[in-house]
């Protein structure tokens, strides 16, 4: 594997030079945030009990990407985020399971939650082939972790996991009883969204306000929330089309693409249908982005440091992957994923609301330069990622320097001048009988024209007498 892994840094240094350096500056520079195996950690992170090694063991097999950036949280939390990513995970895989009969699932979704808590319980009839089998099938030891944790913590992963399984027991029902297997309507959409994705911010929000790590009444902000897990949910469900469909899963609702005269969403990665079909997935892209404002409010209520990256590092692949998704046809052929050197950039620069809002400015523009002018989408496209633009600019002005030396503003820039005379007033008013502030800036531009004004009216006058003296001389 090392040998292997070697070749492929190699051939990327002759390919992509730059991404080689990326890569090479992420595996150099950046450390890694927490070890859970060290002995000093052993009380928060549960190393020491064999049933919570397991767990993230489990962790580790089902999911690489969220498993880093949940060791990485601080205290108890990553042992928290651990248990409640892999309940959900078990939920979701007794609903994904297609070869359960509906009669056996019904009763096992909209009771999960009490499974969940009751000691020994486990499930072994999911098909040999579902990835995650194992995991129900030791599912008690996640049981035994569940029942170790704090009642505050425990009480909101048992609440969230109680109105996910209603929702996700009543789209199985629906798929195996009237052969209905997509979604009609954008607000159906926004729903499944909900129970599998929104619900789940609401519980991270639940859990980071009952840590003491952020502040209480973030945990009122359900709206917030809901509309960070919809981000990445949607993002997940444009990207995973092609695998969707051959799964015969389908999450695009047709108020969407039934409008460019498709009769079943399997035609949209037919030969001859490119155009339409990039136009349904602009529209899709277009619906996933009137959350990202809302994840740009909710990522600045974000305290604690570990928990900030936390949310903040799938928000900005989220905006990284629309932007790959976004008029690529290719998406429709089959699976494709931001490159390795892109997720690490983002990792290493996703570290404060600033610098989340400005990536997300920058993928809104590259999407509004993908943009064609016969997209029927795209003057919504346009406006909405003006609205990014505005937010970035409302909330981090353009025209302030973040430097070595502090705040500075652009010498450029107009609204420095308002900027500069609102900086003075307030001295002046503070401190009424000190001398002014020295200005970091030099109004040059002043001096240049009144200087220049000057020269022109004595060169004037200087040529007024010398015509006089010329004439009557």
């Amino acid at each position: 594997m090392a040998v292997g892994k070697l070749a492929s840094m190699l051939g990327l240094l002759l390919t992509h030079p730059n991404e080689f350096r990326t890569l090479l500056q992420f595996y150099l520079f950046h450390e890694q945030k927490r070890d859970i195996t060290a002995q000093q950690e052993h009380p928060t992170s549960g190393w020491d009990r064999q049933s919570m090694r397991r767990c993230w063991e489990f962790l580790d097999l089902t999911s690489r990407s969220f498993a880093a950036v949940i060791k990485e949280l601080d205290g108890d939390l990553a042992r928290t985020i651990c248990i409640y990513y892999l309940v959900l995970r078990g939920l979701d895989t007794i609903e994904d399971d297609m070869t359960i009969p509906d009669e056996v699932k019904q009763p096992i979704l909209r009771s999960f939650h009490e499974k969940t808590i009751t000691p020994g319980w486990h499930f072994t009839e999911s098909g040999p082939k579902e990835k995650d089998r194992q995991l129900l099938v030791e599912y008690a030891t996640i049981v035994e972790e569940v029942n170790l944790l704090k009642p505050e913590y425990r009480d909101v992963i048992l609440d969230i996991c109680a109105k996910m399984e209603v929702g996700m027991a009543d789209y199985a029902h629906k798929a195996a009883t009237t052969g209905s297997i997509f979604l009609a309507t954008v607000a159906e959409y926004d729903l499944y969204c909900h129970y599998v994705a929104g619900l789940v911010g609401e519980g991270l929000t639940a859990i980071w306000s009952a840590s003491g790590k952020e502040i209480p009444s973030l945990c009122e902000e359900l709206g917030l929330a809901n509309s960070m897990g919809l981000l990445l949910q949607k993002t997940n469900i444009i990207r995973d089309f092609r695998e969707d469909a051959e799964e015969s899963r389908f999450f695009w609702p047709k108020e969407i693409w039934g409008k460019y005269g498709f009769n079943e969403l399997t035609e949209l990665h037919q030969k001859g249908n490119v155009e339409r079909a990039t136009w349904a997935q602009s529209e899709m892209v277009l619906d996933a982005l009137r959350h990202a404002c809302d994840s740009l409010d909710y990522l600045r209520l974000l305290k604690n440091q570990s928990v900030f990256v936390f949310c903040a590092v799938p928000a900005c692949m989220a905006m990284a992957t629309l932007t790959l998704c976004f008029m690529n046809r290719e998406m429709f052929e089959h699976n494709i994923k931001i490159r390795k050197a892109e997720a690490a950039q983002l990792i290493m620069q996703s570290t404060n609301p600033r610098e989340v809002a400005l990536i997300f400015r920058d993928y809104a523009r590259k999407i509004h330069h993908k943009a064609k002018p016969n997209d029927p989408n795209f003057l919504r496209l346009s406006v909405m990622c003006g609205k990014i633009e505005e937010w970035c600019e409302r909330n981090y002005p353009s025209f302030v320097i973040l430097g070595q030396n502090g705040i500075t503003y652009d010498p450029k820039d107009k609204r420095t001048a308002v900027i500069q005379l609102e900086e003075k007033r307030a001295h002046a008013k503070r401190y009424p009988y000190a001398a002014p502030p020295p200005s970091n800036l030099l109004p040059w531009e002043l001096v240049t024209y009144v200087g220049g004004a000057f020269g022109v009216v004595i060169l004037l006058c200087a040529g007024i007498v010398y015509a006089i003296l010329k004439v009557y001389g």
